[in-house]
């Protein structure tokens, strides 16, 4: 595969917006959601720039998936703004959003190569049809994912591993620069997980940026460069050992978080014990 990768659940634009150079991949400053009265994130701020791969950590309801939204320019902020290269993030194209599996219609009669291919439609616009170039960029991008025999199967028959590596796919023939992906390790056994990471070190390996959203306190801190730690407001970011520390946690977590002394280390329990997680080692 040539050059980096790009898309989405849904495309995000239909057009290509050069970057301005020297400019973050991501600047987040200021930025403020609100749904009514309720500020879902508030006065977060932040950079990015390419190829760095960071966990975003906080309990239900911490405004993981609105952030994500806010940067692919799906929801309007009420204060702040988000720029992409330097540019507003309407109409790029180098934005893959993949939202929670939950949010998507498995019934729907479309196969893995039909929803792939939905990723070159910001490169070839809603009438042209596909080309040959375009079907074998296509074929090697589920190759990456290692999605490629599954190419002519419906979605519904597809287990939650693979309807995660297919969107990832689906970003890869996009040629996403900055993937959004939010909770894509719900719902996948330990193989199906070990396989994301693996494709997300390729990602790495191509300058792609990731933003990941996880319930899992140990995987982000062994597993990311940095770890951005949200409860509607920006409570720590950068390494795991900066922002993992008791004061913080309890800040994000508050009574869904308990810190337990061990001779191994701290034991951290949190609300993802409720949702079929578990503890990690600090």
């Amino acid at each position: 595969m040539q050059t980096k990768a790009q898309t989405d659940i849904h495309v995000v634009g239909s057009r290509e917006i050069p970057h301005m150079a020297g400019a973050p991949i991501l600047s987040v400053e200021d930025l403020t959601v609100t749904y009514g009265e309720v500020h879902a994130v508030d006065s977060i701020s932040f950079h990015l720039e390419e190829g760095d791969q960071v966990a975003v950590i906080g309990p239900n309801g911490a405004g993981k998936s609105t952030l994500f939204k806010a940067i692919a320019g799906v929801l309007r902020p009420a204060r702040g703004e988000v720029r992409i290269g330097g540019f507003q993030p309407t109409g790029h194209i180098c934005i893959a959003y993949i939202p929670q599996r939950s949010q998507i219609d498995w019934t729907f009669p479309v196969t893995v190569m039909d929803v792939v291919m939905m990723g070159r439609i910001g490169r070839l616009g809603w009438l042209r049809r596909p080309r040959k170039r375009d079907k074998d960029f296509v074929r090697e991008c589920l190759a990456v994912v290692r999605m490629d025999p599954l190419a002519d199967r419906q979605i519904g028959g597809l287990s939650g591993g693979e309807q995660q590596r297919m969107f990832i796919a689906r970003a890869l023939a996009q040629e996403a620069e900055l993937m959004l992906m939010d909770e894509v390790m719900a719902a996948c056994d330990t193989p199906s997980q070990e396989e994301i990471f693996r494709i997300l070190q390729t990602l790495k390996d191509r300058n792609v940026t990731v933003l990941v959203s996880t319930h899992d306190l140990e995987e982000a801190a062994s597993r990311f460069d940095r770890v951005m730690l949200l409860n509607r407001e920006l409570i720590g970011f950068g390494s795991s050992e900066e922002v993992f520390t008791a004061e913080r946690l309890k800040k994000a977590y508050g009574g869904h978080l308990r810190l337990v002394n061990t001779p191994g280390g701290t034991l951290i329990l949190n609300d993802s014990c409720c949702e079929g997680g578990g503890a990690s080692n600090g």
